[in-house]
């Protein structure tokens, strides 16, 4: 299950996706937009900035845009700035590897095979889909459901 930050991450990406190319859009548009804490929304837009996804500009007419096109924006990329690693455990992980403490071996661990395949089976869906995606599904809540 995602976060509940890395829900409003990419409910907040969606409306800077929307807006794309249209200039910068303000955090208090996207906190009321989309019913995201304003404080929250703010931590999340920085770390989004912080990671190259966004960029902010300041003063008059100013706020957040993205960096980079919608379509070069994937949900694997989103949620690793957010979540850090999509895989079920550290020992399969491809940006945050590391040794499982109770593992002998590695290469025997019959746990470690089902967990390479958890992560590819996310990761085939995750890094194949983009902003862009979410523009075209509508309004693309059927993506970011997430049990509370």
């Amino acid at each position: 299950m995602i976060s509940k930050k890395a829900k409003y991450a990419l409910k907040a990406l969606k409306v800077l996706a929307e807006q794309f190319g249209k200039g910068p859009v303000l955090i208090s548009y996207i906190a009321e937009k989309e019913r995201i804490p304003k404080k929250f929304l703010e931590a999340i837009l920085l770390d989004l900035r912080n990671n190259g996804v966004l960029q902010s500009q300041k003063g008059k007419g100013g706020g957040y845009l993205l960096r980079i096109p919608p379509s070069e924006v994937s949900f694997s990329k989103v949620l690793r700035i957010i979540d850090g690693p999509i895989a079920p455990a550290l020992c399969v992980s491809m940006f945050f590897y590391g040794r499982c403490e109770d593992c002998k071996d590695e290469e025997t661990c019959s746990l470690r095979t089902v967990l390479e395949k958890w992560r590819d089976a996310n990761l085939a869906v995750l890094d194949q889909t983009t902003l862009s995606d979410l523009l075209q599904q509508g309004t693309g809540e059927h993506l970011l459901a997430v049990e509370s």
